[in-house]
């Protein structure tokens, strides 16, 4: 048996650096070597105890880019029918379907009654802060396009499959749209993206970081808010300036910050729709008042865990922004399996675009 390295999340708050086996793919499946693996502010919310009890141990990432080692039994083909083989780069939806309850052939949604999340550091594992992920059977995985740059897949990572999922059923950004978006954080500056390449009219991102503000105006935003140097109500009042009495028609919250919830129902102007992105990690409530919601008749829509055809769309649109807008700029820096828990520390205070693990280091 061969052993590589991997980022282990052996309990709340404690990430240790192990040798893991090297397992070859079962039938259906692949093994893959990781190029990068996006480190997420849900991994933060994971480590924390935030986001719920973990089954330790487990390997932590969620996003990754990677290229194919070998192949398991009987696979000569992505998840879209494309023709594979070892040396290709692969980037895939880290949550493995099984086709075979009702979230999956009726409802067609994820997740799937019997998704596993994770799987014990020890066994065939595809967490991506690591040498080697091992996609089982049913784990969907596209072969990135021959001109794709991994840095500006990686650069977005599961924030842009995220947004799309969120788009997909909370209706798309259309021409003449008029969009807040709360957190310029991954998520954020995915939704900036994505509408300013859907030919939104008008884009506002709000953040503490003007640095992250500043990397919104490149992706798209028309207008960007300190977060610090204004109170909700004149955040209220500059919205209210700028897109008149209508008010924003799309309010995106990627912020992952309680408070930012009944702010962007606030935010949302009549007929308009409210999308929950960010706020997956942050267990807890907050008062709003729900006549609002009546009143001013917006449609408040929550998404998470996107279906792999929202990885699918995320790879090709990556492939087709980056050269238009500097995607691949957003990472910001590269740490080794070993500094795991530096990458997660720095994400946490909100230092950094984009980290991404980087297994040469």
């Amino acid at each position: 048996m061969q052993y590589a390295r991997a980022a282990v999340m052996v309990e709340q708050n404690r990430v240790e650096t192990w040798e893991v086996p090297i397992f070859d793919p079962q039938p259906g499946g692949a093994l893959v070597r990781v190029v990068l693996g996006g480190v997420c502010g849900s991994d933060v919310h994971i480590v924390s105890g935030e986001a719920g009890a973990m089954p330790f141990p487990i390997i932590l990432g969620h996003e990754g880019v990677g290229r194919i080692e070998k192949l398991g039994e009987g696979v000569s083909t992505d998840y879209a029918g494309v023709p594979v083989k070892p040396g290709d780069l692969v980037y895939w939806a880290p949550i493995a379907l099984c086709h075979r309850c009702h979230s999956c052939t009726v409802l067609d949604e994820t997740p799937c009654d019997n998704s596993t999340f994770f799987e014990h550091a020890e066994k065939p594992n595809w967490g991506s802060y690591a040498d080697f992920a091992c996609l089982p059977n049913g784990m969907a995985f596209y072969r990135l396009p021959d001109h794709a740059q991994p840095e500006a897949l990686a650069a977005l990572g599961c924030a842009l499959p995220t947004v799309l999922r969120g788009f997909d059923r909370c209706g798309p950004v259309g021409l003449g749209d008029t969009v807040v978006v709360q957190g310029a954080g991954p998520v954020g500056l995915a939704a900036v993206l994505v509408a300013a390449a859907s030919g939104a009219k008008d884009i506002i991102a709000i953040d503490h970081s003007q640095t992250r503000l500043e990397v919104a105006r490149s992706l798209g935003a028309t207008e960007t808010i300190s977060l610090k140097d204004t109170s909700a109500e004149e955040r209220q009042r500059i919205v209210n300036d700028r897109f008149g009495k209508r008010g924003a028609s799309v309010v995106v919250e990627a912020a992952g910050a309680l408070p930012a919830f009944p702010e962007g129902v606030d935010l949302t102007g009549n007929h308009g729709r409210y999308i929950v992105l960010g706020l997956w990690g942050a267990i807890g409530t907050q008062p709003i008042s729900p006549r609002d919601l009546t009143i001013k008749n917006i449609h408040v829509s929550g998404a998470t865990f996107a279906k792999p055809k929202h990885f699918h769309q995320a790879m090709h649109f990556a492939a087709q922004m980056q050269e238009r807008y500097p995607l691949a700029s957003l990472i910001t820096q590269r740490f080794s399996i070993a500094d795991a828990n530096k990458a997660l520390e720095q994400v946490k205070i909100g230092n950094l675009i984009k980290p991404v693990i980087d297994p040469t280091l």
